[in-house]
């Protein structure tokens, strides 16, 4: 038996609980899991506000992508409450203004009626190369952008574009962290990765091969055999 805490899982964008269900069987194992909802709130101190009220009381927190951006607002408000922290193809980095200004562009045509073609555009950053093709990975994203829905995309673009800098607060996470990223991640470099281990304290990075921006379905195993070393410490 394991003593591991109550496990918390925010997803990325346009992403829903779908995007854990390849490894949350491994990590139920070891206790309690919690997939947030991410997609109510437009600003990451209002989303981070409202999972740490529906949060247990201390937990494990592992944030994939926007995910990993709602972590670290997460660890501004209660750092306290999170005993380890697993940041999944993410970055600490703010918004550039050309970034910003694609989201603007990806709100206006989402909310004209062409929501699908713009998951079918960040489909095409968000698979390794080598899965371009493949109905069943584009079938996913696409059946959690529906469960999203047009508005909660358009708070969450929203959110993502005026999250504040973490990098200034790298240096005070002091728990547990497991950074995990692919190897051809075309949507957040895998060096973002590399930026953030080398100011966390005693994090540890998993780089997986032949693996893109999501490494839960891309990379099941590996994916869920890191989370739970992580886990067990």
């Amino acid at each position: 038996m394991t003593d591991a805490l109550p496990l918390v899982l925010v997803p990325g964008l346009i992403s829903s609980p779908r995007i854990y269900a390849p490894v949350i069987p491994a990590l139920w194992r070891l206790g309690p899991v919690m997939v947030a909802n991410h997609i109510r709130d437009d600003g990451m101190a209002s989303i981070a506000r409202r999972i740490l009220a529906e949060a247990p009381p201390r937990f494990a927190l592992a944030g994939h992508s926007m995910g990993g951006y709602i972590a670290f607002e997460i660890m501004r408000q209660a750092p306290e409450r999170v005993g380890r922290l697993a940041l999944i193809n993410t970055q600490a980095r703010p918004d550039t203004p050309e970034a910003s200004a694609r989201r603007r562009t990806m709100i206006t045509r989402a909310k004209d009626g062409d929501y699908h073609g713009v998951v079918d555009e960040l489909f095409a950053g968000f698979v390794h190369p080598s899965r371009q093709d493949d109905a069943q990975l584009r079938q996913l994203v696409h059946d959690m952008a529906d469960e999203v829905g047009v508005d909660g995309f358009v708070r969450q673009q929203t959110a993502v574009m005026t999250r504040p800098d973490s990098r200034p607060t790298l240096t005070a996470i002091r728990c547990p962290t497991l950074i995990l990223t692919g190897d051809t991640d075309n949507t957040i470099p895998n060096s973002l990765s590399k930026e953030m281990a080398d100011e966390i304290a005693g994090s540890w990075l998993v780089v997986l091969e032949h693996c893109g921006h999501l490494p839960q379905p891309e990379q099941p195993g590996e994916t869920a055999q890191a989370l739970v070393e992580w886990l067990r410490g």
